[in-house]
């Protein structure tokens, strides 16, 4: 039964009221809610207008940014929250392109050494001071991402002539922070204040800080570092990437026949191993520690990072891989190989067993494809 004409009037301007009230209104797509005040939240009166609900991480011990599922894309998109990031553009005159071959994953011969590299966002290399041989404070300017790699970098600002540098950034580093390195040697005001003798509390108290770069000689055991480097005047090779570290165990005063001596630094892996006195170390952790609980929710991220697809070796043809070919899924009954037939499972065993790694002191625990024993 058809309704009056002015009833219908009424509904079609309630329509258009609500349609207002809708578009004026706020539209929530990402929400982040400490899980501490999640319970607090949730006894609270409901969210006016259409905000959808809060999104809690079960873990209490660190919170990730989920989105509202509007897309399918977006459905099991999780990134950690890292709002205190630079939103500009990096520092220039520390950039050049990643372009050519580089993005291919060839070698300087343009062969294959990487194999599903290819395409990818548009990135420039951020130059990264590793070294840190420049004495004097830093002051840091902002924290920014890095699309090279998975930790935050710091810029740094040179109080005495102004220049800039990348660093590795510390997880808690902040802009405004004042960093300094101690590679050169114990600054004669330092040393002034501590009597004209190196009392090591003293020391480690003024010098031990986070971001700080030290020899490690001059680190406490049992400080927790990173970008650990190995040899006398040279980088850092360990602990660069987010959320690692590393643990100094003892110092090594046993002498060789060249006069250096050794600290004994434990890796995440558990290795223990022997590097420089004289090498470099940071303070702290490597920041962005939640990374490794990032989901990138859809294939097409996974493109953006100059990563192509991966296909399993039982779906080719025999004649592409040694798992290919015959009926089913079956790989002919045979130890997992590579494409050229390395095995899968630690590859081939080529050092020789009295020849171990001399930098090594306590070898990580391998289990080659086998099953621990608890």
């Amino acid at each position: 039964m058809l309704q009056p004409r002015l009833l219908l009037r009424q509904s079609q301007k309630t329509s258009c009221q609500y349609l207002s009230i809708r578009n004026t209104l706020p539209r929530y797509y990402a929400t982040a809610v400490d899980p501490v005040k999640a319970e607090a939240t949730s006894q609270t009166a409901a969210t006016p207008g259409f905000a959808p609900p809060p999104t809690v991480e079960t873990s209490s011990t660190f919170q990730m940014r989920t989105y509202k599922p509007r897309t399918p894309g977006v459905r099991h998109l999780k990134r950690p929250i890292n709002d205190h990031l630079w939103k500009g553009r990096p520092f220039l005159a520390l950039t050049f392109a990643k372009k050519g071959h580089g993005k291919g994953g060839r070698n300087n011969s343009g062969r294959v050494t990487i194999r599903h590299r290819g395409g990818g966002h548009k990135r420039r290399i951020r130059t990264i001071d590793f070294q840190r041989m420049t004495p004097g404070k830093h002051t840091v300017e902002r924290i920014e991402h890095d699309p090279g790699r998975t930790a935050h970098i710091a810029l740094l600002n040179e109080e005495a002539t102004g220049r800039k540098s990348y660093i590795v950034a510390a997880e808690g580093m902040r802009a405004g922070d004042v960093v300094q390195s101690y590679r050169a040697g114990i600054p004669e005001d330092l040393l002034e204040s501590m009597g004209g003798f190196v009392d090591p509390g003293v020391l480690a108290a003024k010098t031990a800080w986070r971001g700080n770069c030290l020899p490690l000689h001059m680190i406490p055991i049992g400080t927790i570092i990173y970008n650990v480097g190995s040899t006398k005047g040279k980088g850092a090779v360990f602990c660069r990437s987010a959320g690692t570290y590393a643990v100094v165990v003892s110092k090594d005063d046993a002498t060789t026949s060249g006069g250096n001596k050794y600290v004994n630094v434990r890796l995440q892996s558990g290795e223990v191993r022997k590097v420089s006195r004289d090498a470099c170390a940071t303070i702290g952790v490597a920041s962005n520690p939640h990374y490794q609980h990032t989901q990138l929710g859809k294939a097409g991220r996974k493109r953006w990072l100059n990563i192509r697809p991966t296909v399993r070796g039982l779906a080719m043809n025999a004649a592409d891989h040694p798992h290919g070919g015959g009926r089913g899924k079956s790989k002919g009954n045979v130890d997992p190989v590579s494409p050229w037939g390395m095995p899968a499972k630690g590859g081939y065993k080529t050092r020789k067993v009295r020849k171990p790694n001399k930098w090594v002191v306590t070898a990580r625990e391998r289990n080659h494809g086998k099953r621990r024993v608890k």
